[in-house]
């Protein structure tokens, strides 16, 4: 596949994880896909992870969720291809302060808190463009 050289082609990609939670590992895979996909085309990726999608960034829970029955391949797998891809996991300020706990150790790809308005920021930017899950 070949990547546009135009200059319009926008190079950075926000990704907001909402649904996508620990109790639905169904959903889990496909953003962590989508950003491995989007850093290979060498975009700028940001993950936003919001409510309840911040305890994927505990230490074991993401490594313990399989998306489908029997695959072997775990979250944290996927995440962690995302990560090698240079992707940015941020977390949500509120969240992290109401769901994860001072005895809850965070993954090492974790690159720090931003705000909701971080990734409304992104979204009205043109130079970025979002997805959510």
């Amino acid at each position: 596949m070949t990547v546009s050289s135009d200059t319009n082609y926008r190079r950075k990609l926000a990704i907001l994880l909402w649904a996508a939670t620990p109790d639905r590992p169904e959903l889990c895979a496909t953003p962590f896909v989508h950003a491995a996909a989007a850093s290979a085309f060498d975009c700028e990726v940001e993950i936003h992870f919001s409510g309840p999608a911040v305890r994927l960034l505990v230490v074991g829970v993401a490594k313990a969720l399989r998306p489908w029955p029997g695959l072997d391949t775990s979250i944290y797998d996927l995440m962690q291809q995302a990560a090698d891809g240079h992707v940015s996991f941020r977390a949500c300020a509120m969240a992290t302060s109401t769901l994860i706990t001072g005895q809850d150790a965070l993954i090492p790809e974790y690159s720090g808190s931003s705000g909701a308005s971080a990734f409304v920021d992104r979204a009205l930017d043109p130079a970025w463009a979002t997805l959510v899950f």
